[in-house]
């Protein structure tokens, strides 16, 4: 692939996604709210060509900037991967508007944005491919924001997909069943293989939504798009 950019590029799931869907010389473009985090990610493509961007994706002009910055330094991608996520614990009616707004804003407004940003540059090319890290497959009332969101994100994918499939865009999401560990049922460079299948999947047989469970992944059957036009 030409190039490939990965949105919340931190040192697991971003780290490992980062490496498995690019190919030696590859230019990659990665944003994370930390320059740290990008430093830990780039390490992990000694041979690509690697461009950074900070942003908070919580904020619309930072994530806009940030993503124009990478448009101009590598093109227009063919795989995007967004992997932002705000994890943590909290119960009904324990949080503000505010750190629901927030919340909602890193788990699904961002995402939203980064579609928009991106997918009708693809839809108009012909081809490309959007994936998402998601979670939370059932809802957990110790983790009321993130279940929301991922809930959220999940109902994205299928409207992104409705609107991107017909042009030749691939809009997929990889809902990761627990705790990423290395090393543990879900290391992150197991769950990476799951993301790097739905690139070779055939139109027509495109999948929308992957369960990954451990190293045997579970696949809910999807409808195949109908393909309007594009290449």
């Amino acid at each position: 692939m030409p190039s490939l950019i990965v949105v919340g590029a931190g040192p697991g799931i971003g780290a490992s996604v980062a490496a498995a869907l690019s190919d030696a010389g590859d230019r990659v473009g990665l944003v994370a709210r930390s320059r740290a985090g990008l430093e830990v990610v780039a390490q992990h493509l000694p041979r690509r060509r690697v461009r950074t961007a900070r942003a908070d994706v919580a904020d619309a002009r930072a994530l806009d900037e940030a993503l124009d910055t990478l448009l101009d330094a590598i093109g227009l991608p063919e795989v995007v991967v967004y992997n932002a996520g705000l994890i943590r614990a909290d119960r009904p009616g324990e949080l503000s508007d505010a750190d629901h707004h927030r919340a909602w804003s890193v788990n699904v407004l961002g995402a939203a944005r980064t579609a928009a940003r991106i997918g009708p540059a693809m839809a108009a090319r012909g081809r490309g491919t959007l994936l998402f890290t998601a979670g939370m497959p059932v809802p957990a009332a110790s983790h009321t924001s993130l279940s929301l969101g991922k809930a959220g994100l999940r109902a994205l994918v299928d409207l992104l997909a409705d609107d991107l499939e017909p042009s030749g865009v691939h809009v997929a999401e990889v809902t990761v069943g627990g705790a990423v560990e290395a090393g543990g049922r879900y290391d992150p460079d197991a769950i990476a293989t799951a993301y790097r299948a739905l690139l070779d999947e055939p139109y027509g047989r495109w999948r929308r939504h992957v369960a990954y469970d451990g190293p045997a992944a579970s696949t809910p059957a999807v409808r195949p798009p109908v393909r309007t036009g594009g290449g």
